[in-house]
């Protein structure tokens, strides 16, 4: 496994749709596997293929005490509610925003071994999937939030890790 680099602000794959995975190839689960790498190594909770310069819809992540897992080719079936909550994104080191995202989703896609999976996703994982699919649209979280709402994480801050507040809309 490879720490991969992580492609920055001004990059035009970031702007870029991604395209689909045609196979599930040993190549596919070894991108996987250096995704996984590289996302831990920044400790991030989710990395889209297009953050390593790669355009296939895929990504990794890693929400709570669980293994880390991909999602290939997602698509949203359904979306409900929404909250307010503050992002961050690794290929935008240390700003952090807020971005309105629907509470809960339900995504449909192949998981790392081709097999087709459904998962319902609430609060946090249900942010990091609506994240990592726009990165996959070539949507980045400052296109979704308020300027107004931005701001710069110091050296002090916890890691630079995105503050999880939330405020709620009914």
């Amino acid at each position: 496994m490879a720490v991969l680099e992580i492609a920055k602000l001004g990059e035009p794959i970031l702007h870029e749709k991604a395209r689909p995975v045609a196979k599930v190839t040993k190549k596919t689960k070894a991108l996987i596997d250096d995704m996984i790498e590289t996302m831990r190594a920044a400790s991030g909770l989710g990395l889209a293929a297009p953050q390593v310069r790669i355009p296939e819809r895929l990504f990794v992540y890693q929400v709570g005490e669980g293994p880390p897992e991909a999602l290939i080719n997602p698509v949203v079936l359904e979306a409900e509610g929404e909250e307010l909550g503050i992002e961050g994104c690794l290929s935008i080191p240390k700003l952090q925003g807020e971005v309105l995202r629907a509470k809960r989703v339900v995504v449909t896609g192949l998981d790392r071994s081709g097999k087709s999976v459904k998962i319902t996703a609430e609060e946090l994982l249900a942010r990091v999937f609506q994240h990592e699919i726009d990165h996959l649209d070539g949507v980045l979280f400052i296109d979704r939030s308020d300027r107004s709402t931005w701001h710069w994480l110091t050296d002090e801050d916890e890691g630079g890790r995105p503050k999880r507040s939330r405020r709620v809309r009914e």
